[in-house]
């Protein structure tokens, strides 16, 4: 990931060199009045900029896919919001408070990844991770990861993912269906699990073994074409996952 790290006081600025140092190739931005405290803190990757600093928004949207911004959550809120655009396209952002305590992602935190990002940066600056997605606050499956940490793809529109998501996190009957791809998924998904799969996901070796009347979402790890008889019956609560190997 392409991350820039935006802090707009001083002692923000020592915080972001730790913050720069935990992530390989992260760029530096600050007002131009603090250049000497960017540089020593970013050596190499110290941008200075005049005026506002919600005048970088569109170029930081545009050229990274990460901001790590040490600013007030209620001013980052402000600052994007006439920038956001869809979910699979925006960048991560996350905030950091100026004393380092709190990693806050706020907005992509699964397709954009700014949730594992607030993990590794709570570790790096022994903070606490703030996640307020549910499936990760409940550590349960994250239909939109799932595979992700593996290569595999997933076929599915944006309505199917919020139903079956919404399926997973309700305690809803789903079926998981694997008849491809490796199995150890479980310990690297997301943000890493070390419980067990929830008890409302019920695990399958074939798509045929599921009666579709049960479940309210049906996902299916597989390389083969989804049945007809099954396709209709599972319109718009299924996810289909490709393995990296699929043919």
């Amino acid at each position: 990931m392409k991350i820039a790290v935006v802090s707009i006081t001083k002692h923000g600025i020592a915080l972001a060199a730790k913050v720069v140092a935990a992530l390989p190739g992260a760029q530096l931005f600050t007002p131009e009045k603090f250049r000497a405290e960017a540089e020593a803190a970013a050596p190499g990757a110290a941008h200075c900029y005049e005026g506002k600093v919600g005048d970088q928004v569109p170029a930081l949207f545009a050229a990274f896919d990460g901001i790590v911004a040490i600013v007030s959550l209620g001013a980052v809120v402000r600052l994007i919001a006439p920038h956001l655009g869809k979910k699979e396209t925006d960048p991560a952002v996350l905030v950091i408070d100026e004393a380092g305590k709190f990693v806050i992602p706020m907005l992509s935190g699964h397709l954009g990844g700014a949730n594992a990002l607030a993990g590794h940066l709570a570790t790096a600056l022994d903070a606490l991770p703030v996640l307020t997605t549910a499936s990760d606050a409940r550590q349960t499956l994250a239909v939109d990861l799932l595979g992700r940490e593996l290569g595999w793809t997933f076929e599915a529109t944006h309505d199917e993912i919020v139903r079956c998501s919404a399926a997973v996190v309700n305690d809803e009957a789903v079926a998981l269906v694997q008849e491809a791809g490796s199995e150890d998924w479980w310990s690297g998904h997301a943000n890493g699990r070390s419980g067990p799969l929830a008890a409302n996901i019920q695990r399958f070796a074939r798509l045929e073994e599921v009666d579709p009347e049960r479940f309210a979402a049906v996902l299916w790890i597989s390389k083969r074409q989804m049945p007809a008889d099954f396709a209709a019956r599972l319109a718009g609560r299924r996810v289909v996952y490709r393995p990296a190997d699929a043919a």
